[in-house]
This record gives C-alpha cells, structure tokens and sequence, in this order.
C-alpha cells in the first residue's frame, strides 16, 4: 500500500473544531436520559431515525431539522435520537462508503477531508437542532473524531465478531447497541453485549488503555441472512422471547432491546418497516418480560421514499439503502405514540 498523509489525532481534530460548552451540557442532559431509559429508570421510548448513510450535508440538515419539530411533538413520550450514519459498510468492499470516505460525491476519496466533514456535519446537527446524533462505529480508530458529539453508537453486524470493536465499546460513555451478525446468531451477539458490559486491558490508537466497561451496551435485533443469501426477520413475539431468555440465562447486567425496524427485518424494503414496528409494538404491549426488555425502534427514514444511485439528483432520496419518506415517516412516529399511550 502506499501512504498518502499522515491524519491528525482525534485531539487535535477536537481541538480545531469545539463543540461549544452549552451544548456539551446539554448532551450530559441528553445522555443521562437517554442512560435512563436503558435502566428502567425512564418509561420512555427510543426512536433512533434517519437515512441510510447521512451524505448531503444541506440535505441531512433539512430532514434533521424536520425530525427536530416531531421531536417536540412526541416529546413526553417519545426520545429521538437521529441516524448520522458517516461510514456505510460494503458486503464486497466496493461502492459508497460514505461521507469519511468521499465528503464530496463528485469527487475522489479523501479521508482527510471526509475527517472534517463528518465533524461539522455532527456538529451543526446539534447547533442547529438541539439533537445528539447516533453514528455506526465501522473503524474503531475513527470514532475518537466524533465521540463528544454522538450520544449513541452502534456496531453494525459485519463487525460485532471483531475484538477490537468489543473492547473499545467497553470504554466509550454512551450506550453502545450491537447488531446480530449477518448468520442471525444471537449468541455470538451477546458476546459482543457482555464483553463490552466488561473493563478491558488493550491497545488502542498507538496507546496502551485500560477501559471500565460500559453497562449501556445491548443487543440490537437487525434479521438475518440465510446460506441462499435470504432474509429472515427476528423482530417477531418468539425471537423476543428466545433472546429474553438468553439474556437470563447470560446473567446481562443491562437487557435492553432495540429492534431494527429495516434491513433483513424488512427483507431490505423500506415501506415493510412500518408492519415491523408495529408487530414490535404488539409483543412489547402483550408481555411484561419483553415489556420490560424493549427499549425502542431504529428506522431508515429520509425526506423521499426508496433509494437512488450515487449520482442520482432526486433530492432527499436515499443513495445507499431504501428509506422510508418523511410523509410516512412522521405518520409512524405519530401512530407509535398512539399505540404507546394506550
């Protein structure tokens, strides 16, 4: 491989782009209720929404915005935490990796410049919203860039095996959701739950480290993928149950539960989320344990339904995976409201 630069620290990155000191005492706000909820402490819901991969930057801003008035609609029952997806994981290796990849879709990859990009879209999200976003941890390394302006991580199901990314979600301070890995192995998954519940002795980013572990990690239900490469969801009463009763027989310290309303629980179409969230909704009204256990939904959503190619024009169109359109979008939101003060 040949090496192009040299890329600043996460420090020093930090440094040249602060998040002013107000809204980090609104993000401890915003944290600790979110930490809440994941406890049992709070009766609310999580609703982690937003596109597939967060690319436009005006674009993002405009739906982020939209999100941030449903917001205060749904308020007193409701805890929206918004999907900023910078870093798109690919089966194969090839196509849109996302905004750290190439902040600019008319150009080349630049990852200095994808570095910057992804901080300032972070942070205008929270100075121009209010909202503490949710980013995929795909490089461990990276996420030291953006982790004072996210209040939720999730590791996706291509690396919830990996080592590295148990160990460094043992020493970050926001809940860290994990996916089943694509096979649907829902043992596999709370490995990845307990080991980040846990301290750890490791190296990191050229420093030797010692975490304390993070009891805010959790399982994320996300379907799987069979051997003929078929969707399978898990989001119905008796995968609920079956991973309830996983998590007794584990000992978890924290079983929470948030479903992936989309990917393999939807077989990759967007519309079908809406069915999944409310079967969900379903299992969770008619049984305490899962009650008890279920802490919230995660759903694609952007300004239009469905999805288009990289270079596509349609504005506020998804260019990865297909997302739900803001008209429906707020009208699940406002149903799942329903259905939750009932």
């Amino acid at each position: 491989m040949d090496f192009l630069k040299k890329l600043p620290t996460p420090q020093e990155v930090v440094l040249k782009y602060p998040l002013n000191k107000e809204y980090s005492k609104q993000k401890v706000i915003r944290d600790t209720e979110i930490k809440n909820i994941l406890e049992g402490k709070s009766k609310k819901f999580i609703l982690i929404i937003g596109p597939c991969s967060a690319d436009r930057e005006n674009v993002v801003l405009d739906y982020m915005q939209r999100l941030s008035s449903l917001q205060e609609k749904v308020k007193e029952t409701i805890l929206i935490i918004p999907r900023v997806y910078t870093s798109k994981p690919r089966t194969i290796g090839d196509g849109y990796k996302g905004l750290l990849h190439q902040p600019f879709l008319n150009r080349g990859e630049d990852i200095l410049a994808g570095i910057i990009a992804v901080r300032r879209m972070h942070k205008k999200i929270i100075e121009e919203t209010g909202l503490f976003g949710a980013d995929e941890m795909l490089y461990p390394e990276m996420i030291g860039y953006i982790s004072d302006l996210l209040s939720y991580i999730a590791v996706g199901a291509r690396s919830v095996e990996n080592q590295q990314h148990r160990l460094v979600a043992s020493g970050l301070n926001v809940p860290v959701g994990m996916k089943n890995p694509m096979s649907g192995d829902m043992a596999v998954m709370l490995n990845s739950v307990v080991t980040a519940q846990h301290p750890h002795h490791f190296t990191y980013n050229g420093w030797e480290v010692i975490s304390h572990g993070n009891m805010y990690a959790h399982a994320i239900l996300r379907g799987k993928v069979d051997s003929d490469n078929k969707s399978i969801p898990n989001y119905h009463y008796e995968d609920l149950q079956k991973l309830y009763k996983l998590y007794k027989l584990r000992n978890v310290e924290n079983m929470s539960l948030i479903v992936d309303c989309n990917h393999s629980n939807s077989n990759k179409n967007c519309l079908e989320q809406v069915n999944v969230a409310m079967n969900v909704i379903c299992s969770m009204r008619s049984d305490n344990t899962i009650f008890q256990m279920l802490k919230g939904l995660m759903i694609e959503s952007y300004i239009e339904d469905g999805c288009q190619p990289v270079d596509g024009t349609i504005y506020g169109k998804s260019i990865t995976d297909a997302c739900l359109g803001w008209e429906k979008t707020e009208k699940l939101v406002l149903n799942i409201l329903e259905e939750l003060n009932k």
